[in-house]
């Protein structure tokens, strides 16, 4: 799978806004802010979530790169902080969308610590030895599909759609419990199947991530509403979500 570079901004499309918070549908392949690791990047979300508003935005939270959907911003440090109590305290719910190689358990909670993942640049001075950090996702199956092309050693492909239900933020979660259940997402080179991502790519022309940040729920930071916010399938995955409509063929 291909690095996403953009040429030119993105266009940002705006799911929620009010005086504290705004929320964007983030592309695939565009980074939240900047990155030691990408130091040629110039496009990143807060720059443009920023000049779209014309005012100052704070993250909250991070997508990876390749990941799409929701990414919610604060407009103040203030609501920022709140925020962060909030994500503390275990009260922002998260839902993914991934697909996922083979036929998964219709429901599973994985309970897996993670190592945390330092940046050889940023996290020199980092504990290296440090403990796995405790790591939970529930993941619910919402369908499944074979496709009549081979991926690695088999002559037909299996395909898995499943809700994830981060409790823990840790970096690359999702992708890294995906691939200890051996059940790992389609595009994703870090940690996935690369044979499976290889005959993804020619016979679906899949050429990213298949993961979706579909919806954030939280009590608002200042008037405790509840608040929802859901993000569209991005068109980059539209054929191969389809793929597990009744109707297709």
């Amino acid at each position: 799978m291909r690095k996403v570079v953009f040429d030119t901004a993105p266009e940002l499309t705006i799911l929620y806004q009010d005086e504290y918070l705004v929320a964007i549908d983030k592309p695939s392949g565009l980074l939240v802010h900047r990155s030691e690791i990408d130091k040629r990047e110039t496009l990143f979300a807060m720059q443009l979530t920023r000049d779209l508003i014309g005012q100052h935005v704070y993250p909250v939270h991070r997508l990876d790169r390749p990941t799409s959907g929701v990414l919610l911003f604060a407009l103040s440090s203030e609501v920022a902080r709140k925020m962060s109590e909030l994500f503390i305290a275990g009260l922002v719910s998260k839902t993914y969308l991934a697909v996922i190689r083979g036929t998964c358990p219709e429901q599973l909670h994985i309970d897996y610590a993670l190592k945390e993942i330092l940046d050889k640049k940023s996290d020199k001075k980092a504990n290296k030895d440090k403990e796995p950090q405790s790591a939970q996702t529930s993941l619910r199956r919402l369908a499944q599909v074979e496709l009549p092309f081979p991926s690695g050693r088999y002559a037909q492909t299996r395909y898995s759609l499943v809700e994830l239900t981060p409790h823990t933020g840790r970096k690359h979660q999702l992708r890294r419990h995906m691939a200890h259940i051996r059940h790992p997402i389609i595009g994703d080179t870090n940690h996935g199947d690369g044979k499976q991502n290889k005959a993804a790519k020619e016979h679906l022309g899949l050429d990213r991530l298949a993961l979706v940040a579909k919806n954030v729920s939280f009590p608002h930071p200042i008037s405790n509403d509840i608040i929802n916010i859901s993000a569209d399938i991005d068109p980059t995955l539209t054929h191969l979500f389809n793929l597990f409509s009744p109707d297709s063929s």
